[in-house]
């Protein structure tokens, strides 16, 4: 059965509920478009109108709750950083000491801080990407960051993939 019938009969109800969320008109837009991907992509959407309705609703408050916890996450890390770090100005210098560093990281390392730091990825999102448990995904960034900023202070000793095995 083709989906788009019954979403696009819905789509002033979704923008509607979006804008009710969001910040802002782009921002409510692409909640509703996140949320028809997603519906199409799942292939377990309800057929039915009256049931489709509430799920694609359900999908549009469930996205606008994980870019709320992203902000505040990424709001929270900010702030913590700005009140650890000294309060110099960072130059061209510490940048490319910076990408040395992360560079210099095994590849699944770099694969988490890139997910999950720099792509704004959940969690959940990134584990899905990686095909691990989200546990795995938490355990690896506390260690690529811990390594990174290791590295970035000037201990080649964080490098290493993980635990030392006997040589």
């Amino acid at each position: 059965m083709d989906p788009w019938p019954p979403i696009i009969q819905l789509l002033p109800d979704l923008r509607t509920y979006a804008r009710s969320l969001a910040d802002n008109a782009a921002d409510a837009e692409d909640l509703v478009s996140d949320a028809i991907e997603r519906t199409v992509r799942s292939g377990q959407a309800p057929q039915d109108q009256a049931k489709l309705r509430p799920w694609m609703f359900r999908t549009i408050r469930n996205l606008a709750f994980d870019a709320l916890r992203k902000h505040r996450v990424r709001r929270e890390s900010l702030a913590r950083l700005q009140n650890e770090a000294p309060r110099e100005t960072y130059g061209l210098d510490d940048a490319i000491a910076l990408r040395r560093a992360y560079e210099s990281l095994p590849a699944p390392r770099r694969q988490v801080l890139s997910l999950v730091d720099a792509l704004g990825l959940t969690y959940a999102e990134a584990a899905k990407v990686m095909e691990v448990p989200k546990g795995t995904v938490m355990s690896r960034l506390s260690r690529a960051r811990r390594a990174l900023l290791t590295l970035v202070e000037g201990g080649p000793e964080a490098v290493g993939g993980g635990k030392q095995g006997p040589h």
